[in-house]
C-alpha cells in the first residue's frame, strides 16, 4: 500500500499554484497525495497534477477573513484528518506565517511525522522544522525546498514550472477565435490594485492597435470588469470556474494583471504576464514564476514590505503612476517574445 501524505497549503489559489511542484515531488515518490486547502485555493488545489483528494477547511489563523476560532469546528477537522490515516504531513506557509498551530492540529489528528518552515522552536509539534537560508526566495522553490528537505525530489524531465491538469476544457465559444490579450482587473487586497480607469484606457488603446481583448473577473467582480471592458472588450466577468479561466489564459498573448491568483495560473499555462506590481510583499518572492513576464509599478514606494491590504499612501502612488501606454508597450514586448520562445 502506497504511503498517504497530507500537503496543506491555507491561503490563497496563487499560494496553492505555488505549490505545486512540490506537491508534485510528493506524488513522485509514489505517495498518494490529498492537499488541505482553504476555500480561497481548493479549486486550485483540484487543478494541480497528481493530487487524488482535495479537502478544504477555513482556518482561523490564515484565512484573509478569519471566522473566529471555535473548538467544535477544530474537533471536527481532528477527526476528518485522522479518519484519513495519513503516515505524513507536509504544512507549507509564506514566509510571514506561522505553521505551528497547523502543526498542533496534526498532531492532535495522529499525524506521526509533520515538517514544516519554521524559524520558531516548535517543541514536538515538528519531526522536521527546515529553515529556510536563501532570503526573498521565489515561494515555489521555498515550498520544494521543504519537500526536498523531506526527502522527496521531483523526477527526472521536470524543470519545477508551475503546471496544471490537462486537458483543459474547450472555451473558444466564450473567448472567441484568434489571438488576444487578457486584462484581469480584480484583486484580492485594494492595496495591489490597478485603477479600473486605466484598464479601461488599456481595452480601448489595445483594441484600436488592432488586438482583441478579454476581460476575466469572478461572480463578485462584474460591475468591475464591465468597467474595464469599457465597451471595446469581451467581458468573461462571472462566467468561468477556475478550469475554464485558465483555459482562456492559455490561449492568450500576454495577461495583464496584479499580484493575484490568476498571474500565478497564468504562469502554470505557461502565458506571459504584465505584473502591476504592488510592492506590499517582496517581487522576487511572488512575482509571477517560470514565464516571460515584466514588473509595473514602483518598487521602492513607501508601502514596500508592508503587506497591507488597503494602501495608506494617499493617491496609490506605487500603481497609479503606471500609465496605460506603459502597460500597451509591455504587451507588446511580451508578445514578440513569446513569439519568439515558441
Amino acid at each position: 500500500m502506497s504511503r498517504r501524505v497530507l500537503c496543506v497549503r491555507l491561503d490563497n489559489a496563487g499560494d496553492v499554484l505555488l505549490t505545486g511542484p512540490a506537491i508534485r515531488a510528493v506524488a513522485a515518490s509514489g505517495a498518494r497525495v490529498t492537499v488541505l486547502a482553504g476555500p480561497n485555493g481548493a479549486a486550485a488545489a483540484r487543478l494541480l497534477p497528481d493530487v487524488a483528494e482535495v479537502l478544504e477547511w477555513r482556518c482561523p489563523w490564515i484565512d484573509p477573513k478569519p471566522d473566529p476560532v471555535d473548538s467544535e469546528d477544530i474537533a471536527a477537522l481532528v477527526s476528518r484528518l485522522r479518519r484519513g490515516s495519513y503516515d505524513a504531513a507536509l504544512v507549507f506557509t509564506a514566509f510571514h506565517q506561522s505553521a505551528l498551530p497547523t502543526a498542533l492540529v496534526l498532531r492532535l489528528a495522529g499525524i506521526d511525522s509533520v515538517g514544516a518552515v519554521s524559524e520558531d522552536y516548535p517543541g514536538a509539534l515538528l519531526d522536521l522544522r527546515h529553515r529556510v537560508i536563501v532570503e526573498d526566495q521565489p515561494a515555489a522553490e521555498r515550498a520544494l525546498s521543504l519537500a526536498t528537505a523531506a526527502g522527496y525530489r521531483l523526477p527526472p524531465g521536470d524543470d519545477g514550472a508551475l503546471r496544471v491538469r490537462q486537458p483543459l476544457p474547450d472555451v473558444r465559444r466564450l473567448a472567441g477565435a484568434g489571438p488576444y490579450v487578457v486584462l484581469h482587473p480584480g484583486t484580492s487586497a485594494p492595496a495591489r490594485a490597478w485603477p479600473v480607469e486605466r484598464f479601461a484606457e488599456t481595452a480601448r488603446l489595445l483594441h484600436t492597435a488592432g488586438r482583441r481583448v478579454v476581460v476575466t473577473g469572478g461572480q463578485s467582480e462584474t460591475p468591475l470588469t464591465r468597467t474595464a471592458a469599457a465597451g471595446v472588450a469581451v467581458d468573461l466577468g462571472g462566467r468561468t470556474d477556475t478550469g475554464q479561466l485558465a483555459a482562456v489564459l492559455a490561449g492568450a498573448d500576454v495577461l495583464v494583471a496584479g499580484n493575484t491568483g490568476p498571474a500565478h495560473l497564468a504562469a502554470a499555462v505557461g502565458t506571459p504576464v504584465v505584473s502591476l506590481f504592488a510592492p506590499t510583499v517582496p517581487a522576487a518572492c511572488w512575482a509571477p514564476y517560470g514565464v516571460p513576464h515584466v514588473l509595473l509599478g514602483d518598487q521602492h514606494a513607501p508601502c514596500r514590505d508592508s503587506r497591507v491590504m488597503t494602501c495608506v499612501v494617499p493617491g496609490h502612488p506605487c500603481l497609479s503612476s503606471v500609465t496605460a501606454a506603459e502597460v500597451v508597450r509591455a504587451v507588446a514586448a511580451m508578445s514578440r517574445l513569446s513569439e519568439r520562445v515558441v
